[in-house]
């Protein structure tokens, strides 16, 4: 498992990428920022990251948070980890990612992850790109993250 030709994001992806330009150019949102962090080899190491960015996020005071992991697999882990350390923060986050056929890992704070198949095929298609996330991907991930926002300063979350 990893990533696949289909999951895969190019580096014109990189540049361009639809995640970070709606977000920038989106009024009701104020871009604190984009944190990148690594898939280590070894679970504790990967549960130290999370617990590193979910410390991070709430240093930062943030209403909410994306979730952005390219491919499948045991990169789902860390994915699992850094949901569950914002939601244990109660800051709201939304995933995306390719669940392909379901994840290796998810927990009670995964209720918010929006499914990159493109294909509806639930596997790699070999189609560079094709799984990847796109501007229909954020809007909706954008829609749902106003909203578990929202509820939280209702106090309803």
């Amino acid at each position: 498992m990893g990533v696949g030709p289909s999951t895969k994001e190019t580096t014109l992806h990189h540049f361009r990428d639809p995640l970070v330009e709606m977000i920038r150019d989106d009024p009701e949102f104020d871009l604190v920022g984009v944190a990148v962090v690594g898939s280590p080899q070894d679970n504790s190491q990967k549960f130290y990251v999370a617990g590193r960015l979910g410390m991070l996020a709430e240093a930062l005071g943030v209403d909410g948070v994306l979730i952005y992991a390219e491919g499948f697999g045991n990169q789902h882990i860390d994915f699992a980890a850094h949901m569950e350390e914002l939601g244990e923060r109660r800051i709201p986050a939304v995933g995306l990612t390719f669940t392909a056929n379901g994840m290796v890992l998810e927990n009670e704070y995964m209720k918010d992850v929006i499914d990159l198949d493109k294909s509806g095929q639930g596997m790699e298609t070999e189609i560079v790109e094709q799984n990847a996330v796109n501007a229909a991907d954020v809007i909706k991930a954008l829609k749902t993250l106003k909203k578990r926002i929202s509820l939280k300063r209702r106090g309803s979350s």
